[in-house]
């Protein structure tokens, strides 16, 4: 059985259990105060251009999102999101269930339009009623978005004159970062990233980490005391080392874009056959994962070898499902697919 259902299906890179290995005796300090987060601490800045910057690692995604958000956040106020993001979809509702509304707009291929948030914010503040009503208070997006889509420089810089102008924090997920920054097609930078966003995340539990997420406050003090929120929510890893050592060694020799780029190549590669045999795309391709309009029998039998994700019902008897590659994607086991489409 071959699996594509996601990109965290593996364990991490070798690199990374080696070095985990290497110190698995030492003894540092605790919660992120080790010279390993130190280090890596400081090679993000420079990744990203942002020397100033706040950075803080978390274990996962999920939880990243809802510390965030909760953290900027006043009590009345809601986050901006597209309907089909992450925070609105697949997350059980954790972050309403921390008391802020998920404010969903209407996405585009997975991603939000400046223009309308632009005008839903300041219809918001027109209306009569407004200090009723949850007030717009962030915008979140993804980038890729969950249709593995990009946001290209000129919409994000859009996005952030809008959330500029309004005053709103723009907050970037980038659990699968590395896959868009390797996209070949992308014009966004990570120093584009982190000029033009308040918070963005860098994701490592789906770019060749055993877990763990780089959150990037690009102003610094714009929460005060993040570490003692993380802490009130019980997210502090007691051995940040864990953390840091695995970012310090992502962050290392280009490793986190040239893993990433493996993932596009396999891609890439599964893209070419799939239209060689005819089949059709849900959203055109652009990152690591792929949505395919499947006949209903044919993803019956292929199901059978293969672990694809159902998406979305197309048709009576059409589905779209996704295919996942990763960083450890082996070339073999994407022949072994093609010979199955």
């Amino acid at each position: 059985m071959q699996y594509f259902l996601s990109d965290y299906m593996e364990g991490a890179h070798p690199l990374i259990l080696e070095r985990l290995m290497q110190t698995n005796m030492e003894k540092t300090p605790g919660y992120g105060t080790d010279h390993y987060c130190t280090e890596a601490r400081e090679k993000i800045r420079r990744a990203c251009g942002c020397p100033d910057a706040s950075v803080h690692f978390l274990v996962g995604g999920t939880q990243t999102n809802v510390t965030v958000i909760t953290s900027v956040l006043r009590p009345y106020e809601g986050v901006i999101a597209a309907e089909s993001g992450h925070i609105n979809q697949h997350e059980a509702g954790a972050v309403e269930a921390g008391g802020h509304k998920v404010l969903g707009l209407p996405h585009h291929n997975g991603k939000l339009c400046a223009e309308e948030v632009d005008r839903y914010v300041t219809e918001f503040y027109a209306g009569p009623s407004w200090d009723h009503m949850v007030a717009p208070g962030m915008v979140y997006i993804s980038h890729p978005t969950e249709y593995g889509t990009l946001y290209t420089l000129d919409e994000l810089k859009a996005l952030s004159a809008v959330c500029r102008k309004h005053r709103i924090p723009l907050f970037l997920d980038g659990a699968r970062l590395g896959y868009g920054l390797a996209a070949r097609t992308t014009d966004v930078t990570l120093k584009d990233i982190a000029a033009l966003c308040d918070i963005f995340y860098i994701g490592g539990t789906k770019v060749g980490a055993l877990f763990g997420e780089a959150v990037v406050f690009t102003r610094p003090g714009m929460v005060k005391q993040f570490d003692t929120i993380v802490k009130q929510r019980g997210v502090l890893l007691a051995k940040g080392r864990l953390l840091g050592l695995q970012f310090d060694t992502l962050f290392t020799d280009d490793l986190y874009i040239r893993i990433a780029r493996h993932a596009i190549d396999m891609a890439e590669k599964i893209v070419s056959a799939l239209r060689e045999k005819g089949y059709r795309f849900l959203i055109g391709p652009e990152t690591n994962q792929l949505f395919v309009v499947m006949e209903n029998g044919h993803l019956a039998e292929l199901s059978k070898i293969i672990g694809v994700e159902v998406w979305e019902k197309v048709d009576e008897t059409h589905t779209a499902v996704r295919i996942a590659t990763s960083w450890a994607t082996r070339e073999e086991d994407v022949d072994v697919l093609i010979s199955q489409l």
